[in-house]
């Protein structure tokens, strides 16, 4: 693996941490970590050099004195992939993960280097074989194919073995970092096996339930926490929603040279870590049932029951589908619907279709044709600039990205999940081998039934629309709404966050009243 180069802590940042920190010593050869420990500590080397290596001994980078070791699982908790070993006799400072996690907070240009080589670090280890969680199990398995883009969903390392489960037994089989085998394990079986995620109990009471981990819920919690709310963040997916996926998000007020979407919402959920905001992935809701005294019930997958005295609907909206058969053969092995650093890697030389319109479709075709990709981007529209921003249209151009205009996908054509082209509705074949498609999404509120008002459309009525005195209240009193899954919203990151934040004040408002 070609690793990232990791900046140097200055001296100032070395006594910070020291002031903080425990002062060791090991000889050559020693093992600081190994693939599956879950409570090393943060580490900063004073003297000597450590090798890290995969699983099958090969040495990925090595760290002098000034770096550091460790990537994202220092602060989400859950096992290391890799193992790190003194080259020579060392000499280091060592950081405990809580220790660390509140000093990220005191210090913003610590928490700048830091956080942005952790979230660097994750994304170089996405693109090895061999490093993390092995999934076994065939492209036509539903279950496989979810699985995988689960992980792929929460930025975790994983290998994917398209392959029949041994001994006949049900797909997929998960092998986790430190030899743990898992038989078809649900989603959140993997996810609490490698240290992450909260399991909750059969009822949980709080103050403030925020159901979807995006941007709006994400704010939401952070503000709610923060202002002294027992706030309780449920996601089916992954925290961060379709925002975390995004490989720059360019009109963010305060990053005028942009951000990532990982290191966006990576700072947001340790944000709402700090102020004590629990959060519990992934958990579907299956249902919620208005207050009859002082508390609205959302009922869960598992068994498993939320009562809270004022809920906030944040659950966002699910990707389109192409309107052809055989999709989801191959979805995860040439469709996929972010780029990532796994697809990215996998579309150095190819032909590769993104399909869709938006400002998401253009960055997507930008980044890929960057890497080394031969990029068509293909929309329905007869004109671009009716629904992509002009600098994203002239980066296209600047990247050589062909964009085709009246373009709709009719046919796939390929073998075991590998597309090989594409017939368009006009009757031409095209040999793209890898699609990306953005092609918008549906509001995933389908759970809620008819508890609170939706539109035709079923996204969440709110305010005036929906019979309520506040802008973003549903109509129940006490819920409420914010981000991708309300009628009317802006679909932007940055209006998903300002809903988010405003919603909380609009809980301590009804709370407020309801105490009178």
């Amino acid at each position: 693996m070609a690793a990232p180069p990791s900046p140097l802590l200055s001296a100032a940042q070395i006594t910070t941490l020291a002031a903080v920190g425990e002062e060791r010593s090991a000889p050559a050869g020693t093992k600081l970590y190994e693939v599956g420990d879950r409570t090393y500590p943060f580490m900063a080397i004073l003297e000597g050099e450590v090798a890290i290596i995969d699983a099958a001994g090969t040495e990925i980078v090595r760290h002098g004195p000034s770096g550091f070791l460790g990537e994202l699982n220092l602060l989400s908790g859950q096992t290391v992939f890799v193992t790190a070993v003194a080259v020579t006799p060392v000499r280091y400072i060592a950081v405990e993960r809580d220790t660390l996690r509140a000093l990220l907070f005191e210090d913003g240009a610590l928490s700048d280097v830091l956080l942005s080589t952790f979230i660097s670090r994750r994304e170089s280890l996405q693109t090895v074989q061999g490093i993390g969680v092995e999934v076994v199990g065939p492209h036509g398995s539903d279950k496989t194919v979810q699985m995988v883009e689960f992980l792929r969903a929460n930025r975790l390392a994983y290998t994917w073995n398209d392959e029949a489960v041994p001994d006949g037994e049900d797909a997929p089989l998960v092998r986790l970092p430190g030899g743990v085998e898992l038989h078809a394990p649900t989603t959140g079986e993997v996810l609490r096996a490698l240290g992450i995620g909260l399991e909750l109990e059969p009822r949980e009471e709080v103050d403030l339930l925020i159901v979807g981990g995006g941007p709006a819920g994400l704010a939401a919690a952070v503000y709610g926490a923060s202002e002294g709310l027992d706030t309780l963040v449920i996601e089916s997916t992954a925290l961060g929603g379709q925002a975390g996926s995004s490989r720059r998000i360019d009109n963010y007020l305060g990053f005028p040279a942009g951000i990532s979407g990982s290191e966006l919402t990576g700072r947001a959920i340790t944000q709402a870590r700090k102020f004590h905001a629990r959060s519990a992935t992934p958990y579907r809701a299956l249902s919620l049932e208005p207050a009859v005294g002082d508390r609205h019930v959302v009922r869960l997958e598992d068994d498993r029951e939320v009562a809270a005295r004022a809920v906030i609907l944040a659950t966002g909206a699910q990707y389109t589908r192409l309107a052809c058969e055989h999709v989801p053969q191959y979805e995860g092995v040439s469709i996929f619907y972010a780029a990532g650093p796994p697809e990215a890697q996998q579309c150095v030389g190819a032909r590769v279709a993104v399909v869709g319109g938006g400002n998401s479709a253009g960055q997507a075709a930008v980044w890929l044709a960057r890497g080394g990709a031969l990029v068509t981007l293909l929309h329905r529209r007869a004109d671009l600039r009716e629904t992509m921003s002009d600098y994203l249209i002239h980066e296209l151009e600047r990247y050589g990205v062909v964009v085709r205009d009246k373009s709709e996908i009719a046919q796939l054509h390929g073998e075991d999940g590998h597309l090989e082209a594409v017939t368009m509705t006009d009757g031409e074949k095209l040999p793209f081998t890898v699609l990306f498609l953005f092609l918008g999404a549906k509001p995933c509120t389908d759970w809620l039934g008819e508890s609170v008002a939706r539109d035709d459309r079923g996204f969440v009525l709110t305010g005036a629309a929906a019979g309520a005195d506040g802008l973003l209240e549903t109509s129940v009193p006490g819920i409420f709404a914010a981000g991708d899954a309300r009628s009317g919203s802006v679909k932007r990151c940055a209006t998903a966050v300002g809903e988010g934040s405003m919603a909380v004040q609009l809980v301590h408002a009804h709370l407020s009243a309801a105490a009178r």
